[in-house]
């Protein structure tokens, strides 16, 4: 069987989910989602094909002249009717609304971001049928984007980086029974997790995508896929290599894989590469104990780790770099009161007289 790596895999099971949901949209759809292949990543069209397919489900909900209308009846010149107001009424709805499931009809609630990622959606499928002459009009430009406020950074401090440590390699020394088990067996791969994310910055994401073939202990890198597929090497220091040998040389060896896994650097309970919400729910119960009025996530990690460099350092591009951020302004917004404090030090730093 022909291996392919967790995100040749992730790429293929997003081009399936792509493929049914176009199947459900109206056929003009497609014309758009193949243009903009070249310049997006799967994840990005799979989310921009399930956003545009609730703004169709909107008209048939909350317009009457669509009410009669499945999805897929949907026509350029329906788009070309609808006016400012309509997308208007759009955003407003997306604050709440409800979704069949399974179990019943739910409350979906779309906060600021939630709101913005589906409105561009919107937008940039108005303005490619626009460009090419398709509709006259593309009503999304005369309505305002949901604006964002930032969000204070959360993050670990020294001394709660220790304690989340200390706490994942003894808390569990007092346990018996099966209890005793489970984290003993757990143990290594946690802790090497944990003080990789806290000693790298990677997202959860290129964390459980690792092979064990991506880790160099000779020059003590990671082979790391970016966000957008490009690779990138990332060192890591003498804290990383020794949790992460003691896991490789200790509590990996005694897994057998399933078909398919058998180079995942990280394993499930399983024997299945671990995956994303494994990883987030491993940091999230270790940090309720460590630090409980804290949200602690993998990318609360990432930031602590990001401010530990910037402190460090001082060098925002070297920050905007390890982390793969593309554009160093989005690291500068992150860290920009780290930048304060420096300036508040350098104005103090100068004397003009003596006392």
């Amino acid at each position: 069987m022909e291996y392919r790596t967790y995100h040749e895999q992730n790429d293929m099971e997003n081009i399936r989910r792509l493929r049914e949901v176009l199947r459900t949209l109206p056929p003009f759809a497609k014309d758009y989602f193949r243009a903009v292949e070249p310049t997006t990543s799967t994840r990005t069209r799979i989310s921009y094909a399930y956003d545009i397919r609730l703004f169709f489900r909107f008209l048939i909900d909350e317009n009457p002249c669509y009410k009669s209308y499945e999805v897929r009846d949907f026509t350029l010149g329906d788009l070309d009717r609808l006016e400012a107001v309509d997308i208007e009424e759009y955003q407003e709805y997306l604050k709440l609304y409800q979704k069949e499931e399974d179990f019943g009809t739910v409350d979906v609630t779309n906060g600021e971001r939630g709101l913005k990622r589906k409105m561009s959606a919107l937008r940039s499928f108005y303005a490619y049928f626009y460009r090419r002459e398709q509709i006259s009009k593309n009503p999304t430009v005369f309505v305002d984007m949901p604006k964002l406020h930032d969000k204070a950074i959360i993050r670990l401090d020294p001394d709660e980086t220790a304690r989340l440590l200390d706490f994942i390699e003894h808390g569990g020394d007092g346990l018996t029974g099966q209890k005793k088990v489970y984290y003993e067996k757990t143990k290594e791969r946690d802790l090497a997790i944990v003080t990789l994310l806290l000693g790298t910055g990677i997202r959860v994401s290129e964390c459980v995508g690792l092979d064990i073939t991506d880790v160099d202990f000779n020059n003590n890198g990671l082979k790391v896929t970016r966000k957008g597929g490009s690779e990138m090497i990332v060192y890591f220091g003498e804290e990383v290599e020794q949790a992460l040998k003691n896991y490789i040389e200790g509590s990996r060896k005694s897994v057998v894989p399933q078909e398919g896994h058998e180079l995942a650097l990280f394993y499930s309970t399983q024997k299945r590469r671990i995956g994303v919400g494994a990883v987030e729910n491993l940091v999230k119960k270790y940090a309720r104990e460590v630090t409980p009025l804290k949200k602690i996530t993998p990318h609360k990690l990432r930031s602590t780790y990001g401010t530990a460099l910037y402190q460090e350092t001082g060098d925002i591009y070297l920050v905007a770099d390890v982390l793969g951020h593309k554009d160093v302004n989005t690291t500068r917004k992150h860290y920009a009161a780290q930048e304060e404090n420096r300036r508040r030090i350098a104005a103090k730093a100068v004397r003009l007289r003596e006392d």
